[in-house]
């Protein structure tokens, strides 16, 4: 059996038995927070558990590395509308440590999509186009640097109200300890 048909079998069993009306919540956050935090499997239950939040509590936006790439991109255009349109008054750039963001390596990452397929032409037709695939696969030097860049680039974002606090933070993958990196309310 494949891992969708896996996930279609067992989420037949949760409809039936009602398994989702412990999750049912609105879709504007209790807390009014929203945390962007990394994609790491680590993280998944570890993060809120630490955090404190449930379903319904927060908007969670997660993403390799919680990095705000482009101050018009998806991260931040989602940012925009969980503020604007669902309540949200607070961000938490949640970081972590050991992250696989950390120093990776673009040519490592575009060798392994040449094995699997991508063609040496389509990276060049997208390098010609002004694609600068280096920059755009590029991590961060420490996970510090990637937290305080993200909060910055969000708490400057010409859209986003100047009382909307942005807070930085880095999470413990192993023991869930989080540390402050960057106090918004110190910044607000």
């Amino acid at each position: 059996m494949t891992m969708l048909h896996d996930i279609l079998e067992f989420n037949k069993a949760f409809v039936e038995n009602n398994q989702y009306e412990r999750y049912k919540t609105t879709k504007f956050p209790d807390k009014k927070l929203i945390v962007l935090s990394c994609m790491d499997t680590r993280l998944v239950e570890l993060l809120p558990n630490a955090m404190n939040v449930k379903n319904g509590d927060v908007k969670i936006i997660k993403n390799g590395g919680a990095i705000v790439s482009h101050p018009f991109g998806s991260i931040m255009r989602s940012i925009l509308v969980a503020v604007y349109e669902l309540n949200s008054e607070e961000i938490c750039v949640v970081g972590h440590y050991d992250c696989g963001m950390q120093s990776l390596d673009s040519n490592s990452l575009l060798q392994k999509a040449v094995e699997r397929g991508a063609s040496e032409e389509t990276l060049m037709t997208l390098e010609h186009a002004g694609i600068d695939l280096q920059s755009w696969l590029k991590g961060f030097n420490t996970v510090e640097e990637g937290v305080k860049t993200s909060v910055d680039m969000i708490k400057h974002h010409p859209l986003l109200p100047k009382n909307v606090s942005v807070h930085g933070l880095i999470i413990d993958p192993e023991t869930g300890k989080l540390d402050v990196l960057v106090d918004g309310y110190e910044h607000t």
